[in-house]
Order: structure tokens, then sequence, then C-alpha cells
């Protein structure tokens, strides 16, 4: 029986995670050279355009050590982005150790700090790997010092290597043998499996991706996820090896699928435990906790006509994407859509470009918003993130909104920079670290609604690059909100309400004023664009019509006979206006939810 050992490698973004994986995947023979393709576990377009992991894939990985002894390498891959810290989280659960991969020219940054404390929380053992140390912007000997001070590890164990070039993936092997424990588990004791990923398969059903802690799963097994006590037959049971690999059993120390005829992926929740209905285990494997969504957005057909194909088309993707809610919803502006809840603003744009690439939708997505928290003078608590149903400001008592901890690590040079960016967004009790010289650790406490716009972006272009960002939810804090209305001619458009703090409210409302100036075409009347708190107009921009000229024929006489003209003109666009509708394109949503960036600019 081979030796089995579970494994992880975590990393910031782009520090060389999946060409590692490759690299491991290539020299222990799973595929052949001419079936070989970059970021092999990295099933979707989209990843693979972007270089990043959004799926947890695992595979099982065969290896003969230096001695002759064989092993079964449970390789479980995560995702690289702050949305997905929940799913990191679950797959670590499932290692005993982790592989902290370190770039050999950026050095430490701040998600590879926040990874580290992960792995930390689960006490597992950590090897730390130094890679890309064939670029000519290498320095290993900063990066080994930084393992020491920034991380706490013996930078004298760090394994060098380069995923590229294939150097030095055999010394990693042989680290992961020697140093990464057995797992522990009894296969005499009830069945304990923890979920750690699920996806959809058309014709089997939803596919659990788990680890056997204790116990055993054969097919034909009856098994219970406990935290909805639902119940299925087992039909297959295997191993990961690029293709599904059918076993007998999977047995303590697995890692592996379960096939139970599930019906969509959200039947199953990451971070579960499965157990058998015949015997139960008396209790679930610790840290399950429902995963909420954080960031709101409506999505609606450009066409009404599609309604019912967008409606299909969720569905579907429901089936992979357990974390995407949504609800129907309507807009006078845009007709019937539905309001999605996501993870992050990362999880927001994959469902959008998922949802045009892969199912052929042609969709407008509305502001960005936040759950916020109101109390009524009743004593009544309200909590909202569509900004349709912002309550009366006479009613409010107070409002509040979410905040983050931003842990911001940059170059020295960038410091004045980011704290101007930080304070822009209404940041407060910074705090510094200096762990190594010329490169700082800045913490921030942020709201929520500051930093799903345009934050990391403006970020990387004040740092050229070198910053980096990682967050965690704190609590709710009370501040000064209102809902800012954007008024066409004198009527709202739901579609562009935003809540905002009282202070930004002007600017947000100057530069979506400026943008539908920019969109919407010129009518036969005069067009009023404003943006409005209740009834104070607080911004406003104006389209000009077209006007004949009719006193083109009046050449010479009477001044009278042309201000004749000219009023009968005059009554003629006040009377259109009254009548006349305007026509807002879809382009001018699309720009106003672009438009967040432009307010510094002004």
């Amino acid at each position: 029986m081979p030796e089995i050992r579970n494994f992880s490698i975590i990393a910031h973004i782009d520090h060389g995670k999946s060409t590692l994986a490759d690299r491991m995947i290539q020299k222990t023979g799973l595929v052949e050279l001419r079936n070989f393709r970059d970021q092999i576990l990295d099933s979707m377009d989209i990843e693979r355009e972007r270089g990043i992991t959004i799926k947890s894939q695992a595979v099982t990985l065969p290896y003969v050590n230096k001695e002759g002894r064989q092993f079964e390498l449970n390789l479980i891959d995560t995702p690289g982005h702050v949305d997905f810290s929940y799913e990191v989280s679950r797959a670590l659960a499932s290692c005993e150790g982790v592989l902290i991969l370190v770039d050999a020219a950026q050095g430490v940054e701040a998600q590879t700090v926040a990874n580290l404390y992960a792995a930390m929380e689960h006490n597992l053992e950590i090897i730390p790997v130094i890679n890309k140390i064939d670029l000519p912007s290498a320095d290993v000997e900063r990066v080994k010092e930084q393992i020491e001070v920034e991380l706490g590890l013996d930078s004298d164990m760090a394994i060098l290597c380069s995923a590229k070039e294939g150097i030095g993936i055999e010394d990693v092997f042989e680290a992961i043998t020697e140093y990464i424990p057995p797992p522990v588990g009894e296969t005499s004791r009830p069945l304990r499996a923890l979920i750690f990923d699920a996806y959809y398969d058309p014709f089997r059903g939803a596919i659990i991706n788990c680890r056997v802690f204790d116990g055993a799963v054969r097919p034909g097994d009856r098994i219970r996820l406990m935290s909805n006590r639902a119940t299925y037959r087992v039909e297959e049971v295997g191993i990961f090896r690029l293709e599904r690999e059918p076993r007998p059993m999977l047995a303590a120390g697995s890692v592996g699928y379960i096939i139970a005829g599930i019906k969509t992926v959200s039947d199953t929740r990451v971070g579960d435990t499965i157990t058998l209905d015949t015997d139960p285990a008396p209790e679930p494997l610790p840290g399950f906790k429902e995963v909420k969504p954080v960031v709101f957005s409506s999505v609606y057909p450009v066409a009404s006509d599609d309604y019912q194909s967008l409606s299909d088309a969720l569905e579907k993707y429901k089936l992979n994407d357990a974390a995407l809610v949504f609800h129907k919803d309507s807009s006078a502006a845009l007709g019937m859509g539905f309001r999605c809840g996501f993870l992050g603003l990362l999880h927001l744009e994959i469902v959008q470009e998922r949802l045009e690439r892969e199912y052929g939708q042609s969709i407008i997505m509305t502001v960005p918003s936040v759950r916020y928290s109101f109390v009524l003078k009743n004593g009544e608590s309200l909590t909202i993130e569509n900004p349709t149903y912002y309550p009366d400001p006479v009613l409010i008592e107070k409002a509040m909104e979410p905040y983050i901890r931003a842990n911001i690590i940059v170059p020295e040079r960038y410091m004045g920079a980011v704290m101007d960016l930080c304070q822009e967004r209404r940041g407060e009790n910074s705090r510094f670290d200096c762990h190594t010289p010329g490169r700082l650790e800045i913490q921030f406490d942020l709201p929520l609604a500051e930093v799903i716009y345009d934050f990391y972006d403006r970020l990387k272009t004040v740092t050229q690059g070198y910053g980096s960002f990682d967050y965690d939810l704190l609590d709710y804090r009370e501040n000064d909100l209102v809902k800012l209305d954007i008024l066409i001619n004198g009527e709202k458009v739901d579609a562009l309400s935003q809540i905002v703090h009282r202070d930004r409210a002007r600017a947000r409302a100057l530069v979506a004023c400026d943008r539908l100036k920019e969109e919407i075409p010129r009518h036969l009347f005069k067009i009023a664009i404003q943006g409005a708190i209740g009834g104070n107009i607080i911004a406003r921009s104006t389209i000009s019509p077209f006007r004949k000229d009719v006193t083109a024929k009046c050449y010479g006489g009477d001044i009278t006979r042309k201000r004749k003209l000219l009023e009968k003109q005059k009554k003629g666009k006040k009377r259109m206006k009254m009548i006349g509708s305007v026509s807002i394109p879809q382009s001018a949503f699309v720009a106003v939810l672009k438009s967040e960036g432009s307010e510094k600019k002004r």
C-alpha cells in the first residue's frame, strides 16, 4: 500500500502556483507530453486568460522517493484570490502540510502572509519554496531574509526552484515526503469526510470533492450531509488522476470524489461533513459556516425579450457555483431582472464574463452595492442591499455600513500615494510595520463600499503594480449615509440610485451627470440630468436640444417678426418636453458603472 501525503500550495497571486503544479504533474508522468497544456488544473478559459485559479482542484500524484518508498501525494490546489478565502480555509483543513511559494524577485507579499496565518491556524507543516530563481531580477538572499523576518520560518529549509524551467522539482517532492506528516485517522470509526469543493456534471449530477478523516465509504453506502441532514446513496467513489479514477472504497486519510446522484451543487456545502446514515458520527468536523454574499448588483437583459433566457442561464450557472445568490427584481428603467449576491468584486466579474461567454447573454449590471444596516426611530432594525428599499430619512435613527481591515504591502517610496488613496476612501486607524528595509505593511480600516468600485485598480496604478492588497471583514460602523438619486428630465431612474456617504455624494453625482450627458443622445427638447438627495438637487448637467433655425427666412423687416417665430418655437419645445420621453441607451448605464474612478480626475 502506498503511503499517503496530503498537501496544498499557497502563494500570492502570480507567484507561480499553477506552474509548479504543472511541473509536478509532468514529473509524475500523469499526462503525456502531447496532451499537456499550461495551467492543466485550471479547467475554465477565464482562468487561463487571467492567470488565476477560481475553482479548487485536486489531483493524486504517484511518486517513488529515492529510498524506493511508494507514495500517493494528494495535491489540493486552492483559489488564489481573497474573495475565495473560505474555500481556501476548507482546502487547507483537508491537508497536513503546505508549500508556501515566494517569488524570488517580488518577495513576500500581503496574501503570502495571510495564507501563512491560515495554514498556522490549521497547525500545518509549512515548507517554504523560493520560485522563479531563473529571473535576472531574482534576489534569493533578500527573499530568504524576508522568510526569516516576515514569515518566521527557517530559511535553511527553503527549497530553490524554477517551476517554469523545471529546476528543483525533485527537491520539492523529497521535502513533501520527508517533512509533511502522514494523515491520522482510523477506518474503524464512523465515517467523517470534509467537503472542500463540488462541481456539476450534466450526466452524473454534483460530484463531491472530499477528504476522508475517519471511517471509509464504498459504493452502495447511504451517506448523510450533516448540515441539512439530506441522505443519498453512493454510486461511485474514486481518486483524481486528471480524469476521475474509480476505486472500491475511500478510506481514512484519502482525498477523492463521491458521486451520489445529488441534483445540484447548492445541495452540497463547502465545509460540510459527510457521514453514514446507518452509523452516523457523533459530531461534524469543525469550521463549517454558511458563505454569505458581500457585494450585490442587479442583472438585467439588454433586450427585455431575453428575460426568460437570462433566467435559464442563471439557473444553469447556479448548478456549478453555489456561492451565487439571486432573486427576481424589477426596475422602471430596465424592466425585469435579478438581484444577485457575490462573494466579492472578482466573483462578480467572473459571473458577468461567464454569463456572456458560456451562456451567450447580453446583460447590464447596476452599480455594485454592499449590505447596509439601519436602526429606525421605532427601534426596528433593517438590513438592505438595494438602494430602492432605502427607508424614509425621517424614520432613520442611525445608519451603519460594513468595514474591512485592509493589509497593504508596498515599497517605502509609495507610502505617501497609498496614504492619500486610503484617506480619500475614508480610511481610518492606520498602522505601519516595517518588517524588512524598503518594504512597508500598512493597515487601514476602510468602508467596504469604498473598496468595491476601483480601489484595487487605483492601488496598482499609484504603486506602479508593486502594491499587494488583502482584507478581512470587520464589523458595521455608524456613518452619515444618504440615498443619491439620478433624475433625467425630472424622473428618477431607479437603476442608477446609490447609497453613499454624504461627503462623497456631490462628487459621485457630478461624475454620473457628466457621463450621462456624454452618452444620452440629443433630443428635440432640452434635457436636464440631475443628482439629488431627497428634494435637494446637488449636481446638474444639461443636454442642449436640436434647434431648427426658424428665422432663416426672415431677412430685413421688423424685429418683432423674428421674436414672434422664436416665441412660437419656444412654446412648442416646452409642450414637447412635457409629453416627450427620454430614451436612455444601454451604454449610459455601463458608463455610470465605469465612472467611479473618474472622481479624482475632476
